[in-house]
């Protein structure tokens, strides 16, 4: 093999601890907990907690799944990837770059949407607070990138310019702009699926089957972006990941394994959140059937009230003809 010659953020990035082969034991014995996503997480866990304490003091209910949703689901989905060896090995293995990639732009955000943070904030925050963030969510702004039309395009081309470009090499050397990028991947996943998932009273929602076409629209593309890289003789990163010589990986077939995972992930994740739209489907149906029919029975109540004296009174009322007298 021909070695390249090491360049010096690719040395700085190495460094003299080099990272031994990623294995599940790695994972659980790189945590971190001193980037600003680790305490963005902490800080929307003790928020949202908050905001369900504030919901039992006053005696409402608020379901523990959207609380499990959201925290677990979401906010752990995201810790999983961000504070622990998976953030490690992100810089080191593309496949594990690929995986973290998956679980930020659509596993964290599909929780999230589902935990419908937006509801809690709206029933617990004073007034004031409230017509402000109403007022932000029917803003222009607000109703622009959260069409989803707008949003699918948005979702859509981040891979393509990212991986396509010389942006992802960037993020590779520079620190700062790899955070950017995490919290990127989470905002755009957010602005793709609340429209199509979410509990939230966003703008723009469209009907059920309309949401569903455009998830199954979304399919074909993470198929193409996932056979691209496979295939690719070119190396995402250009000559970052060989300047590591790391004796235990191989940078090709390490990107092969990325394009299979973003291929298959996301198909396993799409049709995931198909069905989950599909149930939301049959249960708003199922709603509204009840809601039609507690309408009829008003209806029929109110027409029998309406009759019933009428009848009464007829019934009471003495007649006013005269029986003919017998006839002699």
């Amino acid at each position: 093999m021909v070695q390249l010659a090491e360049t010096p953020t690719v040395a700085a990035a190495a460094g003299d601890t080099v990272l031994p082969p990623f294995s599940v034991a790695q994972i659980f014995s790189q945590i971190s907990l001193t980037s600003l996503i680790a305490l963005f997480l902490l800080v929307a866990a003790a928020v949202y907690l908050y905001g369900v304490h504030r919901m039992r003091q006053r005696g409402d209910h608020w379901p523990p799944g959207r609380t499990a949703a959201f925290l677990a689901g979401g906010l752990g989905s995201i810790a999983a990837v961000t504070v622990t060896g998976i953030e490690a090995y992100d810089t080191t293995l593309i496949s594990v770059h690929m995986v973290q990639h998956m679980v930020l732009s659509m596993v964290g955000p599909i929780f999230l949407a589902l935990g419908a943070p937006v509801t809690l904030a709206l029933r617990t925050l004073p007034v004031r607070h409230r017509k402000l963030l109403l007022a932000v969510l029917h803003s222009r702004v607000v109703r622009v990138v959260t069409f989803p039309l707008v949003a699918f395009g948005i979702f859509i081309a981040n891979p393509f310019v990212l991986y396509f470009t010389g942006l992802y090499r960037a993020t590779l050397e520079h620190a700062w702009l790899h955070e950017f990028i995490h919290v990127h991947f989470i905002v755009t996943g957010c602005l793709f699926f609340w429209p199509l998932l979410g509990l939230d009273p966003l703008p723009n929602r469209w009907p059920y089957p309309a949401r569903a076409l455009l998830m199954v629209l979304s399919v074909p593309f993470h198929t193409v972006l996932g056979l691209t890289i496979m295939q690719s003789k070119t190396l995402l990163g250009g000559d970052w990941y060989p300047n590591l010589q790391l004796s235990w990986m191989d940078p090709f077939s390490d990107q092969v394994t990325a394009g299979g995972i973003l291929w298959a992930g996301g198909e396993i994740v799409s049709v995931t959140m198909l069905g989950i739209l599909v149930l939301q489907w049959i249960r708003q149906s199922e709603r509204e059937a009840k809601r039609i029919d507690r309408a009829l029975d008003r209806a029929e109540a109110e027409d029998r009230a309406a009759t019933a004296p009428a009848a009464t009174k007829i019934t009471k009322e003495p007649s006013t003809v005269r029986p003919e007298p017998d006839a002699d």
